[in-house]
């Protein structure tokens, strides 16, 4: 779908939102969201919400950005438990209005997003059956997502899930440089920064990764794919099942 670039901001060069759930949505129900939509600018490690707050806002990432869930355990690095980006949106989805946040959602990587009102949205939803039922799609994406994370955290090795937490990102940026520190992804992973550091130092012995100034290169895609858990392709397949062609395509290495 075509739009004015005037209107909403954030668009590709060519005129197209740079958002895969806007762009699944059916010509009329765009038009619905268009004037609601604002341009907005998402700095790094912009917190969106705390938990308990009072969600004004929906989120829609475009290009790169990218929106890190995480939750607090008592006296522990929250630890993540689900990323957005261009695929999805955040913030009042599917609830009815302004419901608090439990989660706290921080910019993970900067970028454009597009944002409007929670209860512009929910009166919207309310006059188009097909624009509620696809957000309730996406919200059963969503908790898929949720549900996957949970197990891999459970079984998985550290080393398994840094790599597919670098994969996820590739896919959703599709820039093989994350700006990631080796603290911040502990954090995410919820383990300890020494375990992160000895796996790190691994991948960058195997050429499979480099490191630079708070970001990490991947230099092998291939390989980190070897060594990552399925996760990620088991929430791959359940988008595709749902909601076919909003989920990232992987990066395919030259």
């Amino acid at each position: 779908m075509v739009v004015d670039s005037a209107q909403i901001g954030a668009i590709r060069p060519e005129g197209r939102v740079d958002n895969n759930l806007l762009r699944f949505l059916k010509s009329d129900d765009l038009m619905l969201l268009l004037p609601y939509l604002k341009a907005w600018a998402g700095p790094a490690d912009k917190v969106l919400y705390e938990p308990g707050d009072e969600v004004r806002h929906v989120y829609f990432p475009c290009g790169a950005s990218l929106v890190s869930y995480r939750v607090a355990l008592d006296d522990r690095p929250d630890v993540e438990t689900l990323l957005v980006g261009r695929e999805g949106a955040l913030g009042g989805v599917v609830s009815q209005g302004r419901a608090p946040a439990f989660a706290r959602a921080v910019v993970q990587f900067p970028g454009r997003f597009l944002r409007m009102e929670a209860v512009e949205l929910e009166e919207l939803k309310l006059s188009s059956v097909t624009l509620r039922h696809l957000f309730d799609r996406y919200a059963d994406c969503l908790l898929a997502q949720v549900f996957q994370s949970v197990a891999c955290n459970a079984v998985h090795t550290i080393e398994q899930r840094a790599a597919k937490w670098m994969l996820a990102a590739i896919d959703r940026t599709g820039d093989t440089g994350l700006t990631v520190t080796q603290e911040q992804l502990a954090g995410m992973l919820g383990v300890g920064r020494s375990y992160v550091n000895r796996i790190i130092g691994s991948l960058r012995a195997r050429g499979i990764l480099a490191t630079h100034r708070g970001s990490l290169w991947v230099q092998d895609t291939e390989a980190l794919k070897a060594l990552a858990c399925g996760c990620n392709n088991e929430v791959r397949r359940h988008f595709d099942d749902v909601l076919a062609g909003i989920y990232p395509q992987p990066r395919r290495t030259p």
